[in-house]
């Protein structure tokens, strides 16, 4: 996974009726744009530094980077 800051990342839920949780990429510590990243999530404002797992992906808005 390689996100860029401005990109979406989305956390999708491990229940079917559970919640799908998003936030906004603001900084991203290696140059290649690898985990981790400081996110601002939009359900609280709450910003963490986050390792994506398998249940995450990140939307871009189809951008495409490079």
């Amino acid at each position: 996974m390689h996100a860029h800051p401005g990109d979406r990342i989305v956390v999708r839920s491990q229940t079917v009726d559970g919640p799908v949780r998003d936030g906004e990429v603001l900084t991203v510590e290696h140059p290649d744009g690898s985990p981790p990243y400081r996110v601002r999530w939009s359900d609280n404002g709450h910003e963490s530094l986050f390792f994506p797992g398998p249940d995450a992906y990140i939307d871009d808005g189809g951008q495409h980077h490079g």
